[in-house]
């Protein structure tokens, strides 16, 4: 880690730097079991689902998509790591409306044309015997953005830019547009959008939604005072900044079968004074698993520009650890989590009871087998390969 950025920090973020090492950082965990009951690939059983292992993939965006439409690649990328032997196959951010897309790539689910490519998924994940998640999100003042790989920076108009909204009209960075503050019938709307993309996802024969109140997009723009400084019912006070992401998870949760599980992500601080934290987040959780949410997926960061964040092996798994302990809800770790070793130690010491695997299974597919040869199981090779596997080991 670079120490200059540490002097820099603020007093907040020394504090959750803190909290981080204190909480032993890569070995961050709640206590030691000497006989652990539990480890990363045993059954997690949520509601009516079971899933296979305690092993996710983290829904990363691939900007790929044409109208919002699954192809191909989100086919062959999504399918591959349910070969590779993850227990859930998350999709990526998927907008509620097209308004609400980060980039022209952005998968959505805003309208019945999107289900089938989907519902094609999410039938190939289950025959490999994983479980299909899906992300529903709305980018709010970080939407109608170039693909990463053309600098990410916003849209002109004469590149097809599209309005922004916001729970206050301040933008994501100095060349960002304003964004529009939205009125009681615009966030009434949005929360029709979620409730209705969460139909959708139904139709196509997803078994997990998560909620995306993470990383500076709408929903978490409203919780955190840096971004919202309305005077309504919507601001001001954790109650009326908590507001519209509680409305979304009971509407949604009230749309669902009573054994289907409910997850939502969200960013437990970030990292600038002033701004959302882990104390707030601990509370929304307790909030949220009061309505049904089954999982909160722990993330940090993404709301502002400028925030220096202590990025390092497992930073962000002891708030998972906060959230698990004093929230008494699951929990699931994400975030620079790349060798079997410390992911089975984070379900083993009690750190959360999934682990989100992202970038590392960008590099390597098949993680999830391969992990299981690192902690002395028998690596379960889909029959096709295994079978092979097995002849060259004879030879």
């Amino acid at each position: 880690m670079n120490t200059n950025n540490v002097t820099n920090l603020s007093s907040l973020e020394q504090r959750g730097l803190e909290f981080t090492r204190s909480s032993g950082g890569e070995s961050a965990c709640l206590h030691d079991q000497e006989i652990p009951e539990l480890d990363l690939f045993s059954p997690f059983k949520i509601r009516d689902l079971t899933l296979p292992n305690r092993v996710a993939m983290s829904p990363m965006c691939q900007y790929s998509a044409e109208n919002g439409i699954a192809n191909d690649w989100h086919f062959v990328h999504l399918g591959s790591r349910a070969v590779g032997g993850a227990g859930l196959i998350m999709v990526e951010a998927t907008a509620v409306t097209s308004q609400g897309r980060i980039t022209p790539g952005d998968l959505g689910l805003w309208d019945d044309t999107q289900i089938e490519p989907l519902a094609r998924i999410v039938r190939f994940v289950q025959q490999q015997g994983a479980v299909a998640g899906i992300q529903l999100a709305h980018a709010g003042r970080k939407a109608s953005c170039h693909v990463p790989w053309l600098g990410g920076t916003p849209l002109t108009p004469e590149l097809g830019a599209w309005p922004t909204i916001a729970p206050s009209a301040i933008p994501f960075h100095d060349n960002s547009p304003v964004p529009k503050a939205l009125d009681e019938r615009g966030i009434e709307e949005v929360i029709i959008a979620f409730v209705q993309t969460a139909e959708r996802s139904l139709q196509a024969g997803f078994q997990v939604i998560e909620i995306h109140a993470a990383h500076g997009y709408l929903l978490h723009s409203f919780l955190s005072p840096l971004s919202n400084q309305r005077t309504d019912i919507y601001g001001g006070s954790l109650e009326n900044r908590m507001r519209l992401l509680l409305e979304v998870a009971r509407r949604i949760r009230e749309i669902l079968p009573p054994g289907m599980p409910l997850f939502v992500r969200i960013s437990a601080t970030d990292w600038v004074e002033g701004g959302w934290d882990i104390e707030q987040s601990v509370i929304l959780s307790r909030e949220l698993k009061g309505l049904g949410v089954d999982v909160i997926d722990v993330s940090t960061g993404g709301l502002v520009p400028h925030a220096k964040i202590p990025v390092e092996k497992g930073y962000q798994v002891p708030f998972a650890a906060k959230i698990r302990q004093e929230s008494q809800i699951n929990t699931a770790a994400v975030g620079m989590i790349t060798e079997a070793e410390y992911a089975n130690q984070i379900i083993t010491r009690g750190c959360a009871d999934l682990v989100l695997i992202g970038r590392e299974l960008l590099r390597d597919p098949y993680w999830s087998i391969h992990a299981q040869g690192h902690l002395d199981e028998v690596p379960n090779w889909p029959v096709p390969y295994g079978y092979a596997v097995k002849r060259q080991k004879r030879r």
